[in-house]
C-alpha cells in the first residue's frame, strides 16, 4: 500500500504511520485518527494499549496537524475544503487497507478528539459495517445533526464507543446523546459512557472497553498473546 494518503485538497500526500502487524500478515487491521494539535505518532501509544495481537497500525497525518479549522459545532462549510479532503483521506487509506486482504468487518475506526469527530462522521457518510468505530471525547459534525431516513439501517450491528467526559470543554455531551441517537438509527450496537467531572482525555474504562471490542472484531480473548 501507499505510504502516503491519496485525493486532493490539504491533507493529500500527507504520510501514514504504519505499526503493528504486517498488513499481509494480519488479522484485522486499526486505523488510528489524532485530534487536534496532535500526530499519527503518538496514536501509535493508545494504539499499544487496545490493539488486539495480529492487527496492522495505520495511522494518517492531518497537514499541519489539524483536520479542519473551526469547532465541529460549526456549519460544515465553515470547515472546507478541509473536511472533505479528511474525509476522502479515511476513504482512501480503508481502501487500500481492504485492497491489502483485509475485509471491512475486519477494520475498526478509532479517533479522539477532532480525531473521533472525524472517525464518527466518515462512518455515518460511509455508511458501511466496519469492524466497529471508537471515539474517544467526539461526536458527529455541524452545526445540526439530522437524523437518518427511518428504516435505512446501513451499519447493520456495528460496534460504536462513545466515551467523554460530562464537562468536557470541548464536545457538548448533548452532541454526544445526538450520536448516539443518529448510530442508534443507523442500525449500530452503541456503547456511549459519560464520565462525571470535568476533562479532555481517555480515561482507563475506556480503553478497556476499546480492548474488549477489538479483540471480538478479530475473534480472540482480551488479554491473549
Amino acid at each position: 500500500m501507499r505510504d502516503v494518503t491519496g485525493g486532493a485538497g490539504p491533507h493529500a500526500r500527507q504520510p501514514i504511520v504504519v505499526a503493528g502487524t504486517p498488513l499481509a500478515e494480519a488479522a484485522g487491521a486499526l486505523i488510528l485518527v489524532h485530534g487536534r494539535g496532535g500526530s499519527a505518532d503518538e496514536m501509535l501509544g493508545l494504539a499499544k494499549l487496545v490493539a488486539p495481537p495480529r492487527t496492522a497500525w495505520l495511522a494518517p497525518q492531518a497537514a499541519g496537524h489539524t483536520w479542519y479549522p473551526h469547532r465541529f459545532i460549526e456549519p460544515t462549510k465553515v470547515n472546507e475544503p478541509y473536511l472533505g479532503s479528511a474525509l476522502f483521506a479515511l476513504d482512501d487509506l480503508l481502501g487500500q487497507v481492504a485492497a491489502g486482504g483485509i475485509p471491512p468487518e475486519r477494520i475498526a475506526l478509532l479517533g479522539f478528539s477532532q480525531g473521533a469527530c472525524l472517525a464518527l462522521e466518515f462512518a455515518r457518510q460511509h455508511a458501511q459495517r466496519l469492524g466497529a468505530v471508537i471515539g474517544f471525547s467526539g461526536g458527529l459534525i455541524g452545526d445540526t445533526v439530522a437524523p437518518p431516513p427511518a428504516g435505512v439501517q446501513p451499519l447493520q450491528g456495528m460496534p460504536v464507543l462513545l466515551g467523554c467526559s460530562e464537562r468536557d470543554p470541548h464536545i457538548p455531551i448533548g452532541r454526544v446523546r445526538e450520536t448516539d441517537a443518529v448510530m442508534r438509527a443507523l442500525g449500530a450496537e452503541v456503547a456511549t459512557r459519560v464520565y462525571p467531572g470535568a476533562g479532555h482525555g481517555i480515561n482507563e474504562d475506556e480503553v478497556n472497553l476499546a480492548r474488549q471490542i477489538l479483540a471480538r472484531m478479530i475473534g480472540v480473548v482480551p488479554g491473549a498473546a
